[in-house]
């Protein structure tokens, strides 16, 4: 079904434009990545229906998707591995939203933890995907600082449970796709810019 969706998508672009292969394969990609992203989305959003947590879905794909926005993350190479831990993510977390007390003295030391790592790794990019604009690598850094640094410090000052595990949860979750650990684990190459610079020189 995706790729049938996808090559015909592909041929009705190829009919009204004149982009070059590389521009094609990238209309690819963005058109493989959508449709798994709506996949997801739909069966997730079913699944938090019956689990009555679909308000926590949104709500941490919103705060979650801010940050990714500006720190980009991995893109599992294959489908069954970004299905897994999609489900994992999205169905686990938005239940512990509503269930869990965390100390704060966790929240501060985990915090200050995801704060360093975010200023270190962040934005991370993909091979399909490589930031090759130093300035905007610099731009999206301080972006994804400033809002988990945002985030943190409600999380710190609010007395509601609901909003700090949720924003927690969302900083958790970002951290977790920018770490070269995590790169490591799925087999999928970092930095990538790097080629590109080592190439220029």
């Amino acid at each position: 079904m995706k790729d049938k969706i996808i090559n015909k998508s592909i041929k009705i672009v190829k009919t009204y434009t004149c982009f070059n292969n590389d521009k094609i394969d990238n209309i690819r990609y963005g058109l493989e990545v959508l449709y798994l992203t709506i996949s997801k989305i739909v069966v997730i959003s079913f699944c938090s229906l019956f689990l009555h947590t679909l308000k926590e879905l949104f709500l941490l794909f919103l705060f979650y998707g801010i940050l990714r926005v500006f720190s980009f993350g991995l893109h599992a190479k294959k489908s069954i591995d970004c299905w897994i831990s999609s489900l994992f993510f999205f169905l686990t977390f938005p239940h512990l939203i509503t269930k869990v007390v965390i100390p704060i003295k966790f929240f501060k030391f985990s915090l200050s933890f995801f704060l360093i790592l975010i200023f270190k790794y962040a934005p991370a990019d993909t091979p399909k995907r490589p930031l090759l604009n130093q300035k905007k690598r610099i731009v999206y850094k301080l972006l994804t600082f400033i809002i988990s640094l945002v985030y943190s410090i409600v999380i710190l000052l609010s007395k509601n449970i609901y909003i700090q595990n949720l924003l927690f949860f969302s900083i958790f979750i970002q951290t977790i796709l920018i770490i070269p650990l995590s790169y490591k684990i799925f087999g999928i190459e970092y930095n990538n810019y790097k080629k590109y610079e080592k190439k220029g020189g």
